[in-house]
């Protein structure tokens, strides 16, 4: 009856779980593409800058870092932006694209940890009355029941094993 409980629980809790995702895959997608449209101004900004001195922006950076501490350090700042922003615009495309099932297909894509931590911070669980929200829901469900049964099932025979061992020994 216990174990019964149990696995209901882990069930409802994986339900509970699973069902949040494509509403939170929503948010991070929103934010993703705040941060796309943020960074485009910044590359857009430092290619028109690379161009109007006649440089490509790979040329651009190279300038930049043999200009002394300061551009070297500002250069590979710029380094690191640009690559965040090929690889958030990629992201983005991907994700932009896909319903939320392929979304959970995709789930790499969204490991950009500011944008996850800040989409985490203003999402609010609620019941979810959509198709897919309990299309997850019950894939949680059976996910969280079958994790629970079969721990359950394995501490049970270690459980019978145990015992059957001391009562050999003492006999």
């Amino acid at each position: 009856m216990i174990l019964r409980a149990l696995t209901l629980a882990a069930g409802v809790t994986g339900a509970a779980g699973a069902s949040q995702f494509p509403e939170f895959s929503q948010q991070y997608v929103q934010r993703l593409g705040g941060a796309v449209d943020e960074l485009s101004r910044f590359v857009e900004e430092f290619d028109a800058d690379a161009a109007q001195v006649g440089l490509s922006r790979d040329a651009a950076l190279k300038d930049l870092a043999e200009g002394g501490a300061m551009g070297a350090q500002r250069a590979e700042t710029m380094g690191r932006t640009l690559a965040r922003y090929d690889r958030l615009s990629a992201d983005l495309t991907a994700l932009s694209a896909a319903g939320p099932f392929t979304r959970a297909y995709y789930a790499g894509r969204m490991g950009d940890n500011e944008i996850a931590e800040r989409a985490w911070a203003t999402f609010r669980p609620a019941m979810p009355l959509t198709f897919e929200g309990v299309t997850f829901a019950g894939f949680g469900f059976f996910t969280g029941w079958i994790a629970a049964a079969g721990l359950l099932s394995l501490v049970r025979r270690l459980f019978r094993r145990g015992q059957g061992g001391r009562a050999a020994s003492t006999a």
